[in-house]
């Protein structure tokens, strides 16, 4: 979809309704954390030690809240493997995928704006 198009969709959407689709995805989805973990798996399949590093300064239990957020969302697949110590993985289901495509264009317009944003944010 064209940006201009999008913008022109959006113009026909009520998203102030809480019954509308895109107002219940952006209060899913739109936190920082949903957000930052993600950008980590669009990356690819990661362990939970992986993200928590990769994320950052996430707590565990905001990460396991996330995550099994996002899986009952099926946006996230988890997978166990039969070994000692168990061993998790998260991938982004195809699902999941789709939705980090347009995420994407947020965080390649945030590094493209930065240098304008940062200086706005310091006055």
């Amino acid at each position: 979809m064209e940006p201009d198009s999008a913008l022109d969709r959006v113009r026909e959407i009520n998203v102030f309704n809480v019954e509308c689709p895109a107002h219940q995805v952006v209060a899913r989805v739109g936190n920082k954390w949903t957000l930052l973990v993600i950008y980590a798996l669009s990356q690819g399949t990661k362990r939970y030690s992986e993200l928590q590093h990769q994320v950052g300064k996430i707590s565990p239990k905001m990460l396991t809240q996330v995550l099994r957020g996002l899986q009952k969302d099926k946006l996230v697949s988890r997978k166990v493997y039969p070994v000692v110590p168990p061993m998790v993985e998260y991938s982004l289901t195809p699902l999941g995928v789709s939705l980090a495509k347009p995420l994407a264009g947020l965080c390649v317009w945030a590094e493209e704006n930065y240098t304008l944003l940062n200086r706005t944010w310091r006055l």
